[in-house]
Parts: C-alpha cells; structure tokens; sequence
C-alpha cells in the first residue's frame, strides 16, 4: 500500500486522464460506519504495515455528538482491528481537515483484504485527493495513464476482484487546457457543494425531462428549498461562469 500525501499528489504532473469516481464495496468500515451515522470521513493516507493497513482518517460532522458515534461504530466494527484517536491540537504536514466542523483525527488498523485501494493502484489508477467517504459511498479522484477503452477494462477487473460497484462521474485531461481547468474547478467546491451537485446530477435534476425537483431534492437533504438553489447557483457560477437560475 505505503501511500502518503506526496503519492496522492505525485500524478498531478503528469498526462493521461484524471477520474472522479464513486465507488462501494464489501467488508468496508468505512462504508459501514458512515451509512449508520450522519459523520463522514476523510483519509489523508494508507500504509501497509506487517500485513495490516493503518490509515490516517479525520471523522467530521455539523455536530460533535456525530463524530463521536462514528467513532464508537469504528471501534466496534467488525471490520477494524485497532483505532488510535491522535492529537488533533498537532499540525500534521500535508493533512486536509474540513474547517468549521466537528472533527476528530483517528489512526485506524484494518485487513488488506477490506481495502479497495492495492487494487486500484495495481490496475494504475493513483490518488490525486484525499478520499472522502460519506453515507456509505466512497468518493475518489485517481489519475490514469490509459485509453478509455482500457480504462473500463481495469476497472471491470478491480470489480471483479473486489466485488466493488464503481462510477465513474467526471473524466478529464490531466494536461493543459480547458478540461483541466474544469476538472480544478471541480476541485474548488465545497464538501456541501459537491454533495448537493452530485445529488442533483444522480437524482435526474439536469436530465430533460426532468426526473425530480429542487423542493423533492431539499427536503432528502434536510436543507429549505431557497438553501438548496443557493448551492446550486454557486456550484454553477463555479464550473459555468455567472449565469446559473433558478429551478423549481
């Protein structure tokens, strides 16, 4: 495994094409627990240490009542062998953590065989960005050096092995133009942001006709209606330029 944050950014230099996935798969702590609190995750980095994974994650939530029972679910699950809560009141060099959250940082201890990631990474696809894990899907930017055609064989592979679920939401060059720059703005929107935007997009708003309305889509995420046109409207002003309306 021995990923760190300097791996995770190593790929960015380089050509081919950058993927945004969304993935699912069995045996996973992370899935687990997050689809039974309402806290995420965040991993910074995974290590392969005397057969076992250790990977550095922040648990985060609107409340410190939720990050606590991620936590709690952590070390109860099935699925980890040891979770070490560290001092969050230390800077660790290249850590993302969200701002304005309840956050809690953990070392977790966990099977190489519940992991995902060898899988991804012997199939050539690197992480680029902390993966985020949220209500029991996992959310990864990689990098890859292949045609598309190639690109969808390996990722049949790394489901066949893992018995994973993988989609693959955005495609974009790694080199210099404007898929780039759009795949960096992308990049620059809130965790709230994306959520929103990644809901709509799944939920069939963009689709013509339309599959389900902004009010359908503000009362699932628990947000008023007007909240959920402002993210909108500041998700297209990112990716599109000023000119995002609103929707019913």
């Amino acid at each position: 495994m021995d990923t760190d944050s300097s791996d995770m950014t190593a790929a960015r230099s380089s050509g081919g094409l950058q993927l945004t996935l969304e993935l699912e798969h069995p045996d996973c702590w992370m899935r687990e627990v997050t689809a039974a609190t309402a806290a995420r995750l965040l991993v910074n980095a995974a290590y392969l240490v005397d057969g076992k994974v250790k990977a550095h994650v922040v648990a985060y939530a609107e409340s410190a009542a939720a990050v606590k029972a991620l936590v709690a679910a952590t070390r109860a699950s099935d699925h980890t062998h040891a979770v070490t809560e560290m001092d969050t009141r230390r800077s660790f060099g290249g850590i993302s953590a969200p701002v304005n959250k309840a956050t809690r940082t953990l070392l977790v201890e966990y099977g190489p065989e519940e992991s995902i990631h060898d899988a991804l990474v012997s199939h050539g696809f690197m992480n680029q960005e902390p993966i985020r894990i949220r209500d029991g899907t996992e959310y990864w930017t990689v990098a890859i050096d292949e045609s598309r055609a190639t690109i969808q064989e390996k990722l049949d592979a790394v489901c066949a092995q893992k018995d994973a679920t993988i989609t693959v939401t955005q495609i974009t060059s790694a080199t210099t133009g404007s898929r780039e720059r759009d795949g960096l703005a992308v990049r620059q929107l809130s965790d709230r942001q994306r959520e929103v935007f990644e809901l709509a997009r799944k939920r069939g708003y963009y689709d013509y006709p339309r599959a389900v309305s902004g009010s359908e889509l503000a009362d699932e995420l628990g947000i008023a209606k007007t909240t959920f046109h402002e993210h909108l409207r500041k998700v297209e002003a990112t990716l599109l330029g000023p000119s995002g309306t609103d929707r019913d």
